[in-house]
């Protein structure tokens, strides 16, 4: 049987990343995908050179948009926790609410493109309406709909009125209620599941022994979480990593839309436990001689930065290990004995971002 060689991407109608794989197709079923990364190059890791680690906050916010917030607060845990920086107990809660939006929306914004990626527009538009109310919340609270900017050194530059909070709960239950009634879709139509039930399927094993993150991992039946080490103010929520066993691209939407519930639980969680306190602590000289591993888990996965001081305002090393970049091999794994027509679909269940993969 003949051996049809097709690049898939950089450029995708339906997949909106820049993912560029050689797919060796025989009969419309694929037998082998090849990956090839570095179509976007953006220098900023490069940055820290020649930005002061107070402004390498706003150039690691832009790695990605979609998780900015998630971003600094990566960065921002290991400059305080080189510094010795003990960020006020206030401050810890309100990232943990400002990240949980961003995972709100970021999961919303997802599962709007993976049904458009199998053709079900009337879904995408329906996520999509649903995720502008969070964008509002972002908007109204910080002054911006997706980088924030809202971290600094030590703690946040924003606040939560009693008004705002309010405010926030009560568009979170019309949040919860559409999400919920989309529920039944999602999850059971018929549509959707021809599309995604045994698609793409990632063992358990195969989870674990390839790195997988995030949903990706917990989607295949792995319970693991980077927010259950309680940086931040995780310590004080209570939540369990959410987990199906499938393993297919029905596993991972699932997994997806739970957790949209799960983060708006999460963020009534953290407004009732809102202390009083200062916004930010006062940070004083350089990052000393000295490297630190810190890590968060963002909408994708788990995101690890290492950062390198030398006593000065500039960073020796700034190195950004994203959750795409962990799910590259996952994804080569459940592309072999696929349709043709479901390699869209299955690059899209892993939620690649390129831009965060390739700085």
């Amino acid at each position: 049987m003949a051996t049809t060689v097709i690049p898939f991407g950089p450029q995708h109608p339906v997949l909106p990343e820049p993912v560029h794989l050689t797919l060796k197709v025989e009969d419309e079923i694929v037998k082998e995908a090849i990956p090839a990364l570095g179509y976007v190059h953006r220098g900023l890791e490069k940055l820290a050179d020649i930005r002061d680690y107070h402004q390498m906050i706003n150039v690691c916010e832009r790695v990605c948009g979609i998780c900015s917030m998630i971003h600094a607060v990566c960065y921002s845990q290991g400059i305080e926790e080189l510094m010795g920086v003990e960020v006020p107990d206030r401050a810890k809660v309100l990232r943990v609410i400002w990240s949980e939006l961003h995972r709100c929306h970021s999961h919303l914004l997802w599962l709007g493109l993976f049904a458009d990626a199998f053709g079900f527009e009337s879904l995408f538009m329906q996520f999509w309406k649903v995720r502008e109310r969070i964008m509002d919340i972002n908007e109204a609270t910080t002054g911006s709909r997706v980088i924030v900017s809202v971290n600094v050194i030590g703690g946040v530059r924003a606040d939560l009125s009693p008004d705002q909070i309010r405010w926030i709960l009560s568009e979170l239950e019309i949040v919860e209620k559409e999400v919920k009634a989309m529920q039944d879709t999602i999850m059971n139509d018929y549509t959707v599941k021809s599309r995604t039930v045994d698609v793409g399927v990632l063992t358990q094993a195969q989870a674990y022994e390839l790195g997988a993150a995030g949903p990706t991992l917990r989607g295949s039946g792995v319970a693991q979480d980077m927010r259950m080490l309680g940086y931040g103010a995780y310590d004080m929520l209570d939540f369990e990593p959410v987990v199906e066993t499938a393993g297919d691209c029905w596993a991972r939407s699932t997994v997806r839309f739970r957790e949209v519930l799960q983060s708006i639980d999460l963020v009534r969680q953290a407004i009732a436990k809102l202390p009083e306190g200062e916004l930010a602590a006062k940070v004083k000289g350089n990052p000393p001689e000295g490297e630190i591993f810190t890590r968060v888990e963002q909408p994708r996965g788990e995101c690890v930065y290492y950062i390198r001081g030398n006593g000065t305002k500039h960073l020796d090393r700034l190195r950004i290990r994203t959750p795409t970049f962990a799910n590259i091999p996952p994804l080569l794994a459940m592309l072999p004995e696929c349709e043709l027509a479901d390699v869209p679909v299955i690059v899209l269940s892993i939620d690649p971002c390129i831009s965060c993969t390739e700085r």
